[in-house]
């Protein structure tokens, strides 16, 4: 394997870096908005099955007790 000095290695990052596209913030701010939406319709998905096993298994349970 070759190795290459320190200033090759910072050359070839910032190289590598200068071609990374970056999102601007109306994208960030988009996906960010999306995330909070998302997961709270999942916690509302999971509190409703939750409520809906516990009533069944209190259903089933009173029936047996």
């Amino acid at each position: 394997m070759a190795t290459t000095n320190p200033l090759q290695f910072i050359q070839q990052v910032r190289a590598e870096v200068a071609k990374v596209v970056w999102p601007t913030r109306r994208e960030v701010m988009l996906t960010t908005v999306m995330v909070f939406i998302l997961a709270a319709l999942t916690a509302i998905f999971f509190a409703i099955v939750d409520i809906l096993i516990r009533g069944g298994l209190q259903v089933v349970l009173d029936m047996f007790g």
